[in-house]
């Protein structure tokens, strides 16, 4: 008997349905969890960490709702942060139900190596418990390549004898809107047109040019930080340099529970996205700190084997905030900084942290800190002109009155506004009902609330 653990969005279809029969069958011969157990009043993210720190298995529903899903997101986070740990458990077990679409970040870096299970429809639902029951016990998932979607298919050969297709063949427009709307959730394409620029994006995209440039992008959650982010390294490229990009969520607990492991961590991973030659643990051996090791490895090492500038952009930093040595990792991104000042190769790196954690909170002296130095960006909520730019953008779901109803509900909160203009946009929600229901625990909002 294995202890299994059922990750899926409450309330939708075909998600909720799959994931009740998948616990009735598997319960026949595992102990499995569904958050539906839990009574009413338990402390959710506590009882969420509990029952994965015992999970052999976590199956985790992927359809087009659930992979914007806050709280599927945590659970799979966590998972492959204990499997990471433990090297064995709990194995994670994607399933896509009726859903072959790309897998957007930070969910893709966690799932896209894994094989998966394909569920179309009920007739599918006996084949995959048998699957996943064979899973439990060790076996491989079937699939392992996402199917092509329309965009990525090949264009078929032109046929002279296919004629053109008379008018009263026509089909006819329907009423759903015509423009493919994009999906909330993570970071958004540098290419994506609902991206709003604030004044914020033309400040970072210029200082990102100058050489020698120390950027820190800070605000609450779901602001948007990780797409300016993501603008910055683009604009990085254009203008000739080198980008290495490290999402301190995926450290690993391990890592951040011990300095030796997280500073070998560091470098190793460093090296390994600029595809440089791996000699970091010739620095290991000198008889020195981990901050003096980091630094000559980073200096001696790293620069001078890069033939353009290099910016080193990091999200999440704040994950290292209950660690012993945030003070001295913190403390050494500083000194990187003031080297520039006296050392001709240090003005060839360029720094770019990205915190939702106010910078005072995460090192001791601030004259040691990286946050108050060099450009210090605090991302701002949509103005109401913002909105209703964005609201044109998907093809105006709210009237004018609604949007300044919006407003007064979330004060231009760039996540939930994107998430309204969606719901709406793409006719799954009306405008009357996302209002009446907005602080319902399975309401529009659920799942942020929930979060907080």
């Amino acid at each position: 008997m294995a202890r299994v653990f059922i990750s899926y969005k409450r309330n939708v279809e075909p998600d909720e349905p799959v994931a009740l029969a998948l616990y009735e069958a598997l319960s026949a011969r595992h102990e499995v969890f569904i958050d539906q157990a839990m009574l009413v009043g338990t402390r959710w993210a506590t009882q969420i960490e509990t029952e994965l720190s015992q999970t052999d298995a976590l199956i985790v529903l992927l359809s087009a709702n659930s992979v914007g899903s806050e709280m599927v997101l945590q659970e799979v986070s966590l998972a492959h942060d204990l499997h990471k740990s433990s090297g064995t458990r709990p194995r994670i077990l994607p399933v896509r139900l009726a859903f072959q679409q790309p897998l957007q970040y930070p969910l893709s870096a966690y799932l896209d190596p894994i094989n998966w299970a394909q569920w179309e429809s009920d007739a599918d639902t006996a084949g995959l418990i048998d699957e996943l029951g064979r899973a439990i016990a060790g076996s491989t998932l079937s699939q392992n390549e996402p199917a092509q979607t329309e965009r990525e298919r090949p264009p078929s050969a032109p046929s002279e004898a296919i004629p053109p297709p008379t008018a009263a063949a026509q089909p006819q427009r329907s009423n759903q809107r015509s423009k493919i709307l994009d999906l909330p959730e993570g970071t958004m394409d540098v290419e994506s047109a609902f991206y709003i620029e604030r004044p914020s994006d033309a400040i970072a995209l210029e200082t990102i040019c100058r050489p020698g440039a120390t950027i820190t992008i800070k605000g609450p959650r779901q602001m948007g930080k990780s797409s300016l982010l993501n603008r910055v390294m683009a604009k990085a490229v254009t203008a000739g340099k080198q980008v290495a990009f490290l999402d301190f969520q995926l450290f690993d607990r391990e890592a951040l529970q011990n300095a030796d492991a997280f500073y070998q961590q560091f470098c190793y991973w460093l090296t390994d996205d600029l595809e440089l030659d791996d000699c970091f643990e010739e620095y290991w051996r000198k008889p020195l700190g981990n901050t003096q090791r980091c630094t000559r490895y980073m200096g001696r090492h790293i620069l001078k084997s890069l033939d353009t500038p290099l910016v080193l952009a990091m999200d999440e930093v704040e994950r290292i905030f209950d660690t012993p040595f945030r003070n001295d990792f913190f403390s050494m991104l500083r000194s990187w900084h003031n080297q520039r000042a006296t050392n001709a190769l240090w003005k060839r790196l360029d720094l770019a942290l990205v915190t939702s954690t106010e910078p005072y909170q995460l090192i001791a002296d601030l004259n040691q800190s990286p946050f108050n130095v060099g450009q210090v960006l605090s991302l701002q909520d949509f103005t109401a002109e913002q909105v209703y730019e964005l609201n044109e953008r998907h093809q105006n779901p709210f009237t004018r009155g609604q949007l300044q109803q919006l407003m007064g509900l979330l004060s231009g909160h760039p996540y939930l506004v994107r998430r309204s203009l969606y719901l709406v946009g793409s006719e799954q929600w009306t405008a009357a009902a996302l209002f009446a229901q907005a602080t319902d625990e399975q309401g529009p909002f659920g799942a942020h609330l929930r979060n907080h």
